[in-house]
Formats: C-alpha cells, sequence, structure tokens
C-alpha cells in the first residue's frame, strides 16, 4: 500500500507538471546559469568581452577601494531605508483615510494611484522639472515674493539622494496604499465595534489589533518596495544622471557605467555579485523565519 502510495502520488497532477517543465528549464538555464556565470566571471579580468584568465579577488578589492562604489552603498542605503519607512507609513495612513468612507474615495483613489502607471523614467523628468530652481517649486514660492526661499535638493550634492527619495515616494505610494485599503477593508466591522464599546482609543485599535492583523499585506508591500529599491537606475538616470559629479550613484548604475561605458565586465560582475549577495543574506533569513520556523 505505501509503495503504491509513492507513484500515485507523483502521476497527481502531471498535465500541470509537464506544463510546468518549460518554467522550470527557463529558470534553472537562464536565471540560475546567468547568475553562476556572472559569479564567475567576476574572477576574471574580462574588458569589452569576457576573458578566462581569472585573477582572484582583484575585482573585488579594486571594486571596494572605487569612491564611486562607496557613495552609491551609501546613497542605496539612505533611500532604501527611508523609502520602505515612508512609504509604509505614508501608504497605511492615506489607506486609513480612505477607509472612512470620504466623498469621492474612488476619484482620490485614483489621483493617488495614477503615479504608479508612470515609468520611473517620466517619474524623474517630471520631478527634475518640478525640482529645477529655474520654474520649479523655488522660482514659484519666489514670484509669490518669497525671494530668500531655496529650495534646488538635485542641486545640492549633499542632499540630492533626499530629491530622489522625493520622486520614489511619489511614484510608489498609491500603490501600497492600495494595498493596505484592501487589507483595512478585509477587517471584519465587529473588530471595530467591539473596540468603541470598550473604549479603546482609535490609534491604539491601529497600532495593536488592525496592524498585526495585516501581517500579510505589509509583507507584500515590503517586497515590492525593497524589489524596486534594490534595482533603482532609471530614476537616477532620468532625474540626476548621477550627478552633480558622482553623489546621486546606486549601485545598479554603477553596474551598466562599468560595463557598459567603462568596457569592464569583470568590475560590473564583482559590483552585481556584491548586489546578489546582499539580497541573500536579506532575503534568506525572512525567508527561514517566515516559512522554516512554522515547520513542527
Amino acid at each position: 500500500m505505501a509503495a503504491a502510495t509513492g507513484p500515485a502520488r507523483w502521476h497527481r497532477n502531471i498535465s500541470a507538471k509537464i506544463a510546468a517543465i518549460p518554467m522550470i528549464a527557463t529558470a534553472l538555464v537562464i536565471f540560475i546559469g546567468g547568475t553562476a556565470w556572472t559569479v564567475v566571471y567576476s574572477f576574471t579580468n574580462s574588458k569589452l568581452l569576457p576573458r578566462e584568465k581569472f585573477v582572484g579577488l582583484a575585482q573585488y578589492e579594486r571594486l571596494w577601494t572605487s569612491n564611486k562604489w562607496l557613495i552609491s552603498i551609501e546613497n542605496l542605503a539612505i533611500y532604501g531605508i527611508l523609502s520602505l519607512i515612508f512609504a509604509l507609513v505614508i501608504g497605511f495612513f492615506l489607506a486609513a483615510l480612505l477607509d472612512q468612507k470620504i466623498r469621492f474615495e474612488d476619484t482620490f483613489r485614483t489621483v493617488l494611484l495614477y503615479p504608479f502607471a508612470l515609468s520611473f523614467i517620466v517619474t524623474g523628468l517630471a520631478w527634475q522639472w518640478i525640482l529645477n530652481p529655474d520654474f520649479g517649486i523655488q522660482h514659484v514660492v519666489r514670484s509669490l515674493g518669497f525671494e530668500n526661499f531655496a529650495f534646488d535638493p538635485l542641486y545640492n550634492p549633499d542632499i540630492v539622494i533626499y530629491g530622489v527619495l522625493i520622486a520614489g515616494l511619489w511614484h510608489e505610494t498609491g500603490l501600497i496604499m492600495c494595498l493596505m485599503l484592501a487589507g483595512l477593508r478585509g477587517i471584519d466591522e465587529d473588530i471595530w465595534k467591539a473596540s468603541r464599546i470598550d473604549g479603546i482609543p482609535m490609534w491604539k485599535t491601529y497600532l495593536f489589533i488592525v496592524i498585526p492583523m495585516m501581517r500579510g499585506i505589509f509583507i507584500t508591500a515590503i517586497v515590492l518596495v525593497t524589489s524596486g529599491i534594490i534595482k533603482v537606475y532609471d530614476l537616477i538616470v532620468a532625474q540626476t544622471g548621477g550627478g552633480p559629479g558622482i553623489s546621486s550613484e546606486v549601485p545598479a548604475k554603477y553596474v551598466y557605467d562599468a560595463m557598459f561605458l567603462s568596457q569592464n565586465l569583470g568590475q560590473g560582475f564583482a559590483a552585481s555579485t556584491m548586489m546578489l549577495l546582499t539580497v541573500i543574506i536579506v532575503v534568506v533569513p525572512w525567508a527561514y523565519l517566515e516559512f522554516g520556523g512554522k515547520r513542527t
């Protein structure tokens, strides 16, 4: 009986398993194979074309002594931490407001979600114009009589990454708001009634009851925001081009510049491998705690 169980279980949903073969093969060959190829050639001195002349850790030593790479890591950390925090907080706050059944809710929801429908290139160009001191926010405020008003973050190397952060939040907050709103609408109305009867303040209801119940929504939002943070490239290119100087460089742009502008594949592979390692360090512990810890 036990011997028959194994094959019977293997033949279950056989059509679906056969249909999944192309997808699995694609993942193994292209994604895993490409990743392995990148890691291997990061230990070579490949320039314009791949070369199998291994140089050990020379590319990584050069990478971590590059001021451009160190600045890009710092910028990604600042942009990533602040983007994750503010996107979740602002998105949840907006969702909580819309959840109050306000008038013209559909209109507000559409307006707030609209930026996400735009590409990062369009978003970057739009905010480049908005933050331009000659005809953007600074020009408008000064035309109202505030001659000493200054707001030109994209032209100040010390705060340029915060100007990029504004555009990034404008682009992604609407999506997070919609996710949070869907989660709030899934909360049983009896919970709100019970909290009001018990005299629990609304902010405590949100903080200690509602938010823990929306754990899955928050995880989804964190994954979406984090994926956008790691691959941020086109927003930087459209908005600042990495400038002023190299003050707004990010790792993805460093990889592109090394591989296609400097024609140094080995250096680009080393930088992309470090990005992959960072993702693994973050994702693996989270995946273990999220899924592995539930086994008994």
